[in-house]
């Protein structure tokens, strides 16, 4: 064995430090990037498969025929190309698709006719200061089955039971507080100064708010009103307390009926809601952009 030899003060000598090679900060720099890109289009990646999965399987199943849905087959050779045809010339789910596009159109215009002078005089005037807008808010925060018994009342005192109008007013007047929640958010950042020149050229409230407000606010009032269009496109409980006749019965009603066979059919059923998420699918994807804007503005007041 080795002697250790000891230093002339008696120490024994220190271990040499080991150095490993590291990459160099601009190694760091540019391997970084490219790790954060590949962990993010994976993540991507999952996400996109997980949310067009189920879309491709309700269209796979919408091909099949009555005993290839309950066999547990992911795809059929002998695709049905008739439950198509059966949902959309014999069956009630495009007159359904047609009230429900009419309800939820209707019922979100009325919401932002309502919603923005609301919000421009509780921005504007510091109407009610912070504790109005909070109660206007609230009810919009309770479960829907709560209000459904003094709706249906309410409808039947103006005799607008079990019909179209009366629906699209229950949506109107349900969504109105999102609609002056998410309008603040946007008033808040127009500058008053544009109101002052406003003022001293004589302009009154009114005239500011249909030649000043509303033409600043028109590409939040398109983000908003798709984002309420499609609120009410999807709503079930109230249109399936509030509608009883076929002529006024909107799709989520009307394909919730698929179901009452004792032998449904899942191919039919998976046809009509592949028709019924159409409509909406196509919205969403078109006016993605300006549904994002329309949440993270009106939210970041």
């Amino acid at each position: 064995m080795k002697a250790i030899e000891l230093s002339p003060q008696g120490e024994a000598p220190t271990r040499p430090r080991q150095f490993t090679e590291k990459p160099s900060f601009e190694e760091q720099k540019q391997n970084k990037p490219a790790q954060s890109h590949f962990w993010a289009r994976g993540i991507i990646g999952i996400s996109v498969v997980a949310t067009f999965l189920p879309l491709a399987y309700l269209i796979s199943v919408s091909l099949m025929g009555r005993d290839e849905t309950v066999s547990g087959i992911l795809w059929t050779l002998d695709p049905q190309f008739s439950n198509w045809s059966d949902v959309l010339f014999s069956s009630d789910i495009p007159r359904s698709i047609g009230n429900s596009l009419i309800a939820a159109t209707f019922g979100a215009l009325l919401s932002l006719a309502g919603g923005l002078p609301g919000a421009w005089a509780i921005v504007h005037y510091k109407t009610g200061g912070r504790a109005l807008s909070a109660l206007v808010t609230s009810p919009w925060l309770l479960p829907p089955v709560v209000a459904v018994i003094p709706l249906f009342i309410l409808l039947r005192v103006l005799n607008l039971n079990d019909s179209l109008v009366g629906l699209t007013l229950i949506y109107a007047l349900i969504n109105l507080p999102i609609a002056v929640w998410l309008l603040e958010g946007f008033l808040h950042k127009i500058p008053s100064s544009i109101f002052d020149a406003a003022a001293v050229d004589g302009a009154g409230p009114w005239r500011t708010l249909v030649s000043i407000v509303t033409p600043l606010m028109l590409p939040a009032l398109i983000a908003i009103g798709t984002i309420i269009a499609i609120l009410n496109y999807n709503e079930f409980l109230l249109a399936t307390f509030l509608t009883q006749s076929v002529e006024s019965q909107t799709a989520p009603v009307a394909l919730s009926l698929f179901y009452g066979d004792r032998t449904p059919h899942f191919g039919k059923i998976a046809a009509a809601s592949v028709i019924v998420v159409i409509p909406v699918f196509a919205a969403a994807t078109f006016l993605q952009r300006w549904m994002i804007d329309g949440l993270v503005n009106g939210v970041g007041k």
